[in-house]
């Protein structure tokens, strides 16, 4: 697929990993329906990608709630007249250990609602974006791609009970998502990044940054563009379906 003239929804639009794809999509050409909670950040990353030639519009909403799912993605098809691609970018971690043990005794345990709440939006999202983006896809006949964003943590990681079972999940949605869709033209795969160097690593204190980069082999943090190019590299290869790309730095064993 080519990504001049085609039109993407990005999840998590707003900032980030989600800002750095749309802005890589709007200079390629295509144009961009971006989805997030933060309006005035919204707005500020849709004129943007308009100042490069494209077609962009924001919506706010919540992907974890079925109807505003639904709404959303059915305004995008009536703004854009079609939809080609959708990115499953919005993300939430509230880590913690799953328990808290001292001397024997109890002193704190995850929540239910610090489980639900990453669930809820990195996996129900996922699934309801992953569901209308499809159905409409489907339906116009010209097929498409979906893109999972999961994570190097699928593969478990201390303190991340919730965000790890969210990432694993999506990523294999990947796979049956691209076995059930193939008979409409629509391809499915994701993109498993490692550490990327984003406004929240930017807080961190200097010495754990350095902790981290000296476990990754590449010695260095990801930038949001290299994972923006995986992207376009997904989107641009009609054979590349069913698959994760590792996007870690070789940090992942």
């Amino acid at each position: 697929m080519q990504i001049k003239d085609s039109v993407f929804a990005i999840t998590g639009g707003a900032q980030g990993l989600g800002r750095a794809m749309a802005m890589r999509f709007a200079r390629q050409g295509g144009h961009v329906a971006l989805i997030d909670l933060n309006p005035e950040r919204l707005q500020a990353t849709v004129a943007e990608c308009e100042a490069l030639g494209v077609q962009a519009r924001a919506y706010v909403c919540n992907i974890s709630e079925e109807a505003q799912v639904e709404q959303t993605f059915a305004q995008i098809k009536s703004d854009f007249g079609q939809l080609n691609g959708l990115i499953n970018n919005a993300g939430l971690m509230r880590d913690g250990m799953l328990i808290k043990v001292k001397d024997g005794q109890l002193l704190d345990k995850m929540s239910y609602e610090q489980f639900t709440s990453v669930i809820n939006v990195n996996l129900v999202g996922s699934f309801l974006c992953g569901r209308e983006a499809a159905a409409i896809m489907a339906t116009q006949g010209k097929g498409g791609v979906i893109i999972n964003i999961s994570s190097v943590s699928r593969a478990g990681n201390m303190g991340q009970s919730n965000y790890s079972a969210s990432k694993a999940a999506v990523a294999t949605m990947v796979v049956t998502w691209a076995r059930e869709l193939a008979r409409h033209g629509i391809r499915v795969a994701g993109i498993a990044p490692g550490v990327i160097a984003t406004d929240m690593t930017a807080q961190m204190k200097p010495e754990a940054i350095e902790r981290m980069k000296q476990a990754i082999p590449a010695g260095r943090l990801g930038d949001q563009d290299e994972l923006a190019h995986s992207a376009q590299y997904i989107i641009e290869n009609d054979y590349f379906t069913g698959r994760i790309i590792e996007m870690d730095g070789g940090l992942r064993v």
